[in-house]
């Protein structure tokens, strides 16, 4: 089976396993996200990350746009607005720094630093200009406590991060206020930065959300022993589920490795929807309670 074929796999049993977690873990995060509507996550199509394909397994609705869709349509801050890579919007982009100035969420993955966070966001960060090979990374969880890396990975996990070929690694310019989530050694060793994830705040309770390389992973790479164990032993043993519940079609003949980068990054864009959820409920209580003094 090729790479592809068993990161599709993968990302099917994965639906399923962060379904059967959070149920027992976090029902009412479960809750949260069962209760999205269409118009709630916008996506930017891009030619090459398709976090869309995430996001229907996990049977997350949204609204898919074209860049040159863009400028035509309103955005209001209690979105999430996904651009996937390459970023390349021509008209509107002024836009984007007035939704997440007054509240709203940003996601974006790899070159979208450089077509979208560079011209937005300049004083934050930027695009070292040294693309990566097509390579994996080992990877470091740097804030254990974030909301958007809850189930990620386990203590004992030695995660491996994919770089697309041509992947942009991220200089940070603003050292305060850009908080790194993810960090790698080998990273920084071999193309001179060791940022992964990072994040910011921006505005009236604004976020930004951007990752090296892409979301949506064609190969996953099985670098020790641990990652060649079975996909099952993974569900049972890292995530918790019982022997019947990890019997499931889709796991069978995935290893390890490739069950957990397509699970991380399930489970990610889920913490990611459930956070920028409760934040909208926060601030509309905020509000609420101001207009009654």
């Amino acid at each position: 089976m090729g790479d592809f074929k068993k990161m599709e796999q993968a990302y099917k049993a994965s639906s399923k396993i962060l379904e059967k977690r959070m149920a027992k873990e976090r029902p009412k995060d479960l809750e949260i996200l069962k209760k999205i509507k269409d118009s709630s996550i916008i996506i930017v199509a891009g030619s090459y990350d398709k976090i869309e394909l995430v996001l229907d397994l996990i049977k997350i609705p949204y609204v898919l746009i074209e860049p040159h869709e863009f400028s035509q349509i309103d955005l209001n801050p209690d979105q999430i607005l996904i651009v996937n890579c390459p970023g390349e919007i021509q008209e509107g982009l002024e836009k984007i720094r007035e939704f997440v100035k007054k509240g709203g969420f940003l996601f974006t993955t790899d070159w979208a630093l450089l077509h979208i966070l560079e011209k937005v966001f300049p004083e934050y960060v930027k695009y070292n200009e040294r693309p990566t090979a097509d390579d994996c990374v080992g990877v470091e969880v740097v804030d254990k406590s974030n909301k958007f890396l809850e189930g990620l990975f386990n203590e004992d996990a030695d995660p491996i991060w994919w770089l697309e070929s041509s992947s942009y690694p991220i200089q940070i310019l603003d050292k305060e206020k850009v908080k790194v989530l993810v960090t790698s050694k080998e990273m920084q060793e071999k193309y001179g930065e060791a940022p992964i994830v990072i994040t910011f705040n921006y505005g009236d309770g604004g976020t930004v959300l951007h990752m090296t390389s892409h979301y949506y992973l064609q190969r996953a790479e099985l670098r020790t022993k641990r990652h060649k164990m079975s996909a099952k032993e993974y569900a049972m043993k890292e995530v918790g589920l019982s022997e019947t519940e990890a019997d499931m079609d889709e796991l069978e003949g995935l290893s390890l490795g490739e069950a957990e980068s397509a699970y991380s990054t399930t489970q990610f864009i889920s913490n990611v929807i459930v956070e920028q959820q409760k934040n909208i409920k926060k601030r509309k209580k905020q509000k609420k309670e101001e207009e009654e003094k």
